[in-house]
């Protein structure tokens, strides 16, 4: 069994599923239901998940950011490292983006996660001006 809440994404989301299982000659149902108690530990249930989520992306966010402090210490200031992290930021965004658009209930963790973010494209901003300052010395 599993449990969404109502929305175009969730459905697209079960109807898929279901489409999975039922080519695997599995048997799928889906439902509509409504709580008649017990609501808000669905609810609770959802922000542990999302929370969860949001607390692996602080950790990519703090790994990023140890990433850049090595560039510095090994004074890797190339168009090729920038690429990369660029790269890594690119990821984190999509994968942030992909757990808001499942938090539905608003998770507590959501804006500390965005906020990490921001600070890792911030970070990434003053590391690109280094390599293009780095670079142009050499070029």
């Amino acid at each position: 069994m599993a449990a969404l809440p109502a929305g175009e994404n969730a459905e697209r989301a079960l109807l898929r599923l279901r489409h999975e299982i039922l080519e695997m000659d599995g048997t799928a149902v889906l439902l509509s239901s409504v709580a008649l108690a017990g609501e808000q530990d669905v609810v609770a249930l959802f922000h542990a998940a999302r929370n969860s989520e949001y607390e692996e992306i602080l950790d990519k966010c703090r790994d990023f950011h140890t990433g850049l402090e090595k560039e510095y210490v090994a004074k890797h200031f190339t168009f090729g490292e920038l690429e990369e992290n660029e790269v890594e930021l690119v990821k984190l965004k999509g994968w942030l983006a992909k757990v808001r658009d499942r938090d539905v209930f608003g998770a507590s963790s959501a804006d500390e996660a965005v906020k990490a973010l921001d600070e890792c494209e911030q970070a990434l901003e003053r590391y690109a001006a280094r390599v293009y300052a780095e670079e142009g010395d050499r070029a």
